[in-house]
């Protein structure tokens, strides 16, 4: 089990994303595009997660080898990234961003299924590799945000750029690992889903991750307008990312004990009082803190409860389009449906009502887990 290796990879994609997410809208603020624009190169990122997942797990569940396929889509990520200093232009960074997040969201899911391929029969254990992310995550969110406080946005490219690099150098130390076979082959994808039990889980992942996309997208704002300051929102972001940690360090415990299903729904109705939480008591800050540590349960314990479904539900070499399926429905499009919803919404209807219907997509996705998510 090359534990380390492993980690090194979730450590650096994710420090990735603690640069791309939050400061690269501010980045081309400050090139000079409109909030419009802005959101629709954001909504590139979003639209390369849909297909690349799929894309490549075409590829790489015929093949059956992962890491050649991990190791061409970080270096190209990185590769296609350079075109963003040369970008002067709408259409030139539209096309510099459709390439570099094509190949930067392509090989996650191949990752995941390598790395419970290496698990084997100690797959509740993924969270504790998992957690390295997380950390990555909360450590460049917080050192570029103190660089950024005496320095100008155009240094976030070079960031990018750097951790790109540190993605393609990990994923070159890790060994492939071929899937776990049974006594008999694994059945044909269409098969598999057809069943309710799959159907109904990307069903709750897609309600989960759209209550997300409007969480994602306007819980700064949200924060703003009721008079917190910047150094306020970040704490309680960084505060969500940490409890995140703390979830994925006792998740093996809660799979063992309680299973998948049981940790998905106890996530799902945590989720509607998280949401209701956010759009009702924004002025009081405690009230906030215990919303934000409940992004243990609602990203925590249900993305490691979901990874370990995907991987039961799709044996063999269906495991890489199994786990692509699950992060283009869920955080491909259920996140972007929940940021249109939410942009549709907001400023019309407020925050009450934007938070609330992210309760009731989560709540719904409770009812759909309960009803139709199969038991361990």
């Amino acid at each position: 089990m090359p534990y380390w290796r492993l980690s090194g990879y979730y450590f650096f994609y994710f420090a990735s994303l603690g640069a791309l997410v939050p400061f690269w809208g501010l980045y081309l603020q400050s090139r000079g595009f409109d909030a419009l624009t802005i959101g629709q190169l954001l909504a590139i990122l979003s639209g390369t997660k849909i297909i690349a997942p799929m894309v490549w797990g075409q590829i790489v569940d015929h093949s059956g080898r992962r890491m050649p396929m991990v190791r061409l889509g970080a270096l190209l990520a990185a590769l296609t990234f350079l075109a963003v200093f040369i970008a002067n232009g709408f259409w030139s960074m539209a096309a510099a961003m459709l390439l570099f997040s094509f190949f930067w969201n392509a090989s996650l899911p191949q990752i995941e299924a390598v790395t419970f391929n290496h698990l084997r029969q100690r797959h509740t254990r993924y969270a504790l590799v998992r957690l390295w992310g997380s950390i990555g995550f909360i450590i460049v969110v917080i050192l570029l945000g103190l660089e950024l406080d005496q320095r100008s946005f155009n240094m976030v490219p070079a960031w990018v750029l750097i951790l790109f690099t540190g993605v393609w150098f990990s994923s070159l130390t890790i060994p492939d690992s071929a899937p776990v076979s049974g006594n008999h082959p694994a059945p044909p994808l269409r098969i598999l889903l057809q069943r309710p039990g799959v159907l109904g889980f990307f069903a709750a992942c897609f309600l989960m991750q759209l209550s997300h996309g409007i969480y994602y997208s306007f819980y700064s704002i949200h924060l703003e307008s009721a008079g917190y300051s910047s150094v306020a929102i970040g704490n309680l972001w960084a505060l969500g990312v940490f409890a995140e940690v703390l979830a994925f360090l006792v998740m093996h415990w809660l799979l063992e004990r309680f299973g998948a299903r049981q940790v998905l729904l106890w996530s799902l109705g945590l989720g509607v009082l998280r949401w209701l939480l956010i759009g009702a008591c924004v002025e009081i800050l405690p009230v906030q803190i215990l919303a934000q540590i409940l992004h243990a349960a609602t990203f925590g314990t249900f993305h490691a409860a979901a990874i370990h479904v995907v991987h039961h539900a799709f044996p063999g070499r269906t495991q890489g389009r199994g786990q692509a399926l699950y992060n283009s429905l869920s955080f491909g499009a259920g996140g972007a449906t929940g940021s249109l919803i939410g942009g549709f919404l907001w400023s019309e209807a407020g925050a009450l009502v934007t938070f609330g219907i992210a309760a009731v997509s989560t709540a719904l996705g409770l009812m759909v887990a309960w009803r139709w998510v199969d038991r361990d």
